[in-house]
């Protein structure tokens, strides 16, 4: 049995903990990373980076579809759908790659299998026989076990008939219909595949719209865009039960007291996800734990001084740049150095449908709700030059400034490239800059990002183009 001494133990490999082991690293820390699966965690082998390449067949598929429209021919135009999952692993392949690379260009020390925390300085790797292997000694330790899709309590998720967003990335072949529990960002993205290469797709959403955390504006285009595409959906509509029929399963929803049943080959569970952190040992430390969450202060440390928690099992939001900027911040406070608190307010969010939506800050609702006097510009995509060249007219910039002192409360887009447009809002939120910056800083023309100064112009009055 291995016993080595470490400056810090790192449990899971997603993109809180291998981000935390190669900054460790780069502090002088001796690190030691232990995963029971792939290093890349979940976003990089079965979320974040896979599903982004599925989207991509389908967006490019779509394009070729409409390339009489771009003065090209194309005839016969078709997919082959094993093909389109073979590339997605491929790509995820390549990512687990680039973590073994940065792991072994940080001397980060990989241990495979389930890490359990022994005592706030010891942490057993356990074998796939459930035997401890290894016993590592450490300074510190960092929980970063991501998360697992969770489910409506009366329905199992088996894997064949009622799958999560995992066995959606692998399906061996196309479903000729499909009913999307949950229109979060998983739920529609999913949507927006499958309905592209021509499954039959009812979203179910039980709140008033979907995509419910984002600006109401913004998401009624988004409806918009479904419903014409004829995605089926059910918002203010609860799942009752799925059952499982021959080759086939009904879905029985309910919405304002009327119940009706959706038939579909197969049902996609994406309400949300839920913290990995049974079995590591924390009823017997006892380490502390709020509403299924890891509790931890602004260091990230829980209530005990040698453990830390990161990312997923620590709650919302779900996101891997989270994780990450989690991960970097609890390192560098453990080595000494003097970093500021996580700003939750400025964080991203991105969902890769088509059109893409991405946002930061406040939406109009909860600026309004906190008291706040508005100032909010709008600049629709028809009226970008750069935009009707890409054939992707629909979407808008919209902005909302608090008119007291100009500062940008929240920032909200759709469009086909939305997600590669919210950064510079992201620079212009954290740092404070006010509008008529913005209005003042010479953007590229043409580009797409000239849609953001017009709509900050547009909150002043002073819009050019709209």
């Amino acid at each position: 049995m291995a016993n080595e001494t470490f400056d810090l133990i790192i449990i899971g490999s997603g993109p809180g903990g291998y981000v935390a082991a190669v900054r460790a690293s780069q502090l002088g820390m001796k690190v030691a990373v232990i995963e029971r699966d792939r290093l890349g965690g979940v976003c990089l082998n079965w979320g974040c980076i896979p599903t982004k390449a599925l989207l991509k067949s389908a967006e490019v598929y779509a394009l070729v579809q409409q390339a009489s429209s771009f003065g090209v021919s194309s005839e016969n135009i078709s997919f082959d759908f094993s093909a389109i999952i073979k590339r997605s692993r491929q790509v995820a392949d390549r990512m687990n790659k680039g973590v073994q690379f940065l792991f072994k260009q940080h001397n980060v020390t990989h241990f495979s299998g389930t890490g359990r925390i022994l005592t706030k300085n010891q942490v057993g790797v356990i074998d796939e026989s459930g035997n401890i292997s290894s016993e590592l000694s450490t300074n510190n330790i960092i929980m970063a076990t991501g998360a697992r899709p969770r489910s409506i309590p009366s329905i199992e998720i088996d894997g064949k008939k009622v799958i999560s967003s995992k066995e959606a990335m692998v399906l061996e072949r196309m479903p000729e219909s499909m009913v999307v529990i949950g229109a979060g960002a998983i739920g529609i993205e999913f949507a927006y595949f499958y309905h592209t290469l021509g499954c039959n797709v009812t979203i179910v959403e039980m709140m008033p719209s979907i995509l419910p955390i984002e600006d109401k504006e913004i998401t009624d285009v988004l409806y918009r865009s479904f419903k014409k595409a004829k995605i089926n959906i059910h918002t203010n509509t609860m799942v009752k039960q799925v059952v499982s029929e021959n080759n086939n399963v009904k879905v029985i929803i309910e919405s304002d007291g009327v119940t009706k049943e959706i038939g579909a080959e197969v049902a996609l569970m994406a309400i949300g996800v839920r913290g990995n952190f049974e079995g590591l040992g924390l009823d017997d430390l006892g380490v502390v734990v709020e509403k299924s969450y890891i509790k931890v202060n602004e260091s990230f440390q829980t209530n005990i001084d040698t453990i830390y928690a990161i990312g997923d099992i620590i709650g919302p939001p779900w996101l891997a740049h989270v994780a990450s900027a989690e991960g970097i911040h609890c390192v560098e406070r453990m080595a000494g150095l003097r970093v500021q608190p996580i700003d939750y307010e400025n964080i991203p969010g991105c969902t890769y449908c088509h059109p893409q939506i991405a946002s930061i800050g406040f939406t109009e609702q909860k600026a309004q709700e906190k008291g706040y006097d508005l100032k909010i510009g709008r600049f629709p995509f028809i009226a970008s030059g750069k935009s009707l060249a890409l054939g992707e007219r629909d979407g808008l910039v919209k902005l909302i400034f608090d008119a007291k002192t100009d500062k940008l409360l929240g920032a909200h887009i759709i469009h086909a490239e939305a997600t590669e447009l919210i950064g510079e809002l992201a620079v212009i939120k954290s740092s404070g800059i006010r509008a008529h910056e913005i209005i003042k800083t010479i953007h590229a023309h043409p580009t797409l990002s000239e849609a953001i100064m017009e709509a900050a112009a547009a909150a002043y009055g002073e819009a050019i183009h709209v």
